[in-house]
């Protein structure tokens, strides 16, 4: 097996546009990249008084995710977009999204660049020790993506033994692929036939749509973003590793605060609102457990929220 880095810029994907042009604009408001209002918070941390105070519920996310914040035309739209919005409607106040690189966003969060982090941030052991994580409010479990012609000889994920895969870097499918590579080589003797490495998804679903690829790993909810825009041309295999989510966060000492974003993601499950935008954005909606992650000796668990 070898490792091969394609360096590429974003490729525009189908209508959800993936590319490092994309910046942030909440529901016709212009987009902003820093807050030019400071949170004066308390010393137990920031409450839900102090944003109402400020009159703004500032969040960082990456708005080059689709389905969560993308760009349509001179607006930028998604799920994260219209959850704020509710959120912020709750509190009686703007919601201010705030466009940030993702492998700066947790410094940025403690930089108060803003008070929240959406953008699917999935549960890691790591970030568990970071950050204070909400309640789920996607899913964030691996699968497949693999050619429809492909369907009938590659329907678990031991067909993939053999396969050239194709990954993003930094992505959690490349944290994922040395561990499906031993269970691979464990059930079939032989793990991939290569892994190549791309800068952003896109490229490596281009490589799989032109032959170079077997299969790419990616979130469920992402890529049912692929199979809407590109129908039959792509189809998913499921069952890589475990189930997990993602949550929204904040700085571990702002309780208050990823306590009432526990409250609303439960109204909003309660009254079916939050099932609704996930039919818009994905086109199904998900199982979300009403569980927090944690750690324990080093592995990440799912303990009662």
């Amino acid at each position: 097996m070898s490792y091969h880095l394609h360096r590429r810029k974003f490729l525009l994907y189908g209508a959800s546009a993936l590319g490092s042009s994309l910046l942030l604009k909440a529901c016709g408001a212009q987009p902003t990249t820093e807050s030019e209002t400071t949170v004066a918070e308390t010393a137990d941390g920031l409450t839900v008084e102090d944003i109402k105070a400020v009159g703004k519920l500032r969040v960082g996310l990456e708005a080059a995710y689709p389905p969560f914040a993308l760009r349509e035309g001179s607006e930028i739209i998604g799920y994260d977009i219209d959850l704020g919005n509710l959120m912020a409607e709750a509190l009686g106040v703007e919601f201010e999204p705030i466009d940030t690189p993702w492998s700066g966003v947790i410094p940025s969060l403690y930089g108060k660049k803003f008070d929240l982090i959406f953008g699917s941030m999935s549960y890691t052991a790591e970030r568990v020790e970071k950050v204070a994580f909400s309640i789920p409010y996607t899913e964030a479990s691996q699968a497949a993506l693999i050619r429809t012609e492909d369907a009938g000889a590659i329907t678990t994920v031991e067909d993939l033994s053999g396969k050239v895969l194709g990954i993003k870097l930094g992505s959690p499918g490349e944290t994922l692929a040395p561990k499906v590579e031993e269970m691979l080589k464990t059930a079939k003797g032989e793990g991939f036939a290569e892994i190549k490495v791309y800068d952003d998804h896109p490229a490596a679903y281009l490589s799989l749509g032109q032959g170079k690829v077997d299969a790419v790993f990616n979130t469920i909810s992402t890529l049912s973003i692929v199979l809407r825009d590109q129908p039959g041309k792509f189809t998913i295999v499921k069952g890589l590793g475990s189930d997990n989510w993602a949550g929204i966060a904040a700085r571990q000492e702002d309780v208050a605060l990823i306590d009432f974003v526990d409250s609303e993601l439960r109204r909003l499950k309660d009254n079916g609102t939050l099932y609704e935008l996930q039919e818009k954005w994905f086109g199904f909606t998900m199982d979300l457990v009403d569980k927090k992650p944690a750690v324990d000796n080093g592995e990440l668990v799912f303990v009662d929220a």
